[in-house]
């Protein structure tokens, strides 16, 4: 339980200004004190701009509602929270015109909330055709196009595609059509883009484990933002070749040939 975990939860509140850590601190140990739907929108807001923490959001909203429930036996946080999802789910759109990194951060986020949100030990069944319909859009040509939202579409179905397809089959069978016809476009698609197209269709049709196809494209992946991060901080080549050596890795795939 998260609540048992202070250090990581700790690490995470320590990202937010102090006024905004307090009210955290104090809605993890005791909600009944402080205004819950400001924490979920301090939350969400914090997610939209931060996709680190939105990675790891679902567990602190799942901590704060685990705390919620066991003082007061109510779900006010959790109504706060979905309601915020709802009215940035219905303006997903413009959204993502205005900014794709807050849009790649919202279907983080929402697919996180999914992985942890529970309603008798299920996924909560309100959240499902929202989560697909932001895969969907994910996995449109214009979507495709762009890396940061293949590495989004890719990572997400990693995390919450088996939950998925357990609850509504059919609708991932119409979104790797979508992906398998965007895997075959004649051209737009970068290689790294179609690499981890082909691994997230090899996963699925492998029962959702892990072959080699994932990791040449997680050999890849990483490669490309090692070279990334060399050239924006012009380390010296040498500094790459221990971070290759120790890649967890190396020596399974890296040295195939990519293509």
């Amino acid at each position: 339980m998260v609540m048992g975990e202070p250090g990581r939860e700790e690490y995470k509140i320590q990202s937010f200004d102090a006024e905004t850590q307090q009210l955290l601190k104090t809605a993890l140990k005791d909600p009944g004190a402080v205004d819950l739907e400001k924490v979920a929108n301090v939350i969400v807001d914090h997610s939209l701009q931060d996709c680190v923490f939105s990675k790891e959001a679902g567990r602190m909203c799942y901590a704060i509602i685990q705390a919620e429930s066991k003082q007061a036996g109510q779900s006010v946080f959790r109504r706060g929270l979905l309601n915020r999802l709802q009215q940035e789910y219905q303006a997903r759109e413009q959204l993502r015109a205005r900014s794709l990194q807050g849009w790649v951060c919202y279907v983080t986020f929402i697919c996180n909330i999914f992985d942890y949100l529970r309603v008798n030990n299920m996924p909560m069944m309100a959240l499902v055709n929202p989560v697909y319909d932001c895969l969907f859009r994910l996995a449109q040509p214009d979507s495709l196009n762009k890396e940061e939202e293949v590495d989004c579409l890719v990572l997400q179905l990693h995390r919450v595609g088996e939950q998925l397809e357990k609850m509504n089959r059919q609708r991932m069978d119409e979104l790797f059509v979508l992906i398998r016809d965007g895997f075959l476009l004649p051209s737009g698609l970068s290689s790294l883009a179609q690499l981890l197209l082909l691994e997230i269709i090899e996963f699925r049709a492998a029962g959702w484990k892990t072959t080699p196809a994932a990791h040449k494209a997680l050999v890849v992946k990483s490669l490309q933002q090692l070279m990334g991060q060399l050239l924006r901080h012009q380390h010296p080549p040498v500094l790459l070749l221990p971070a290759l050596s120790n890649h967890p890795l190396h020596g399974q795939e890296a040295t195939a040939p990519v293509g």
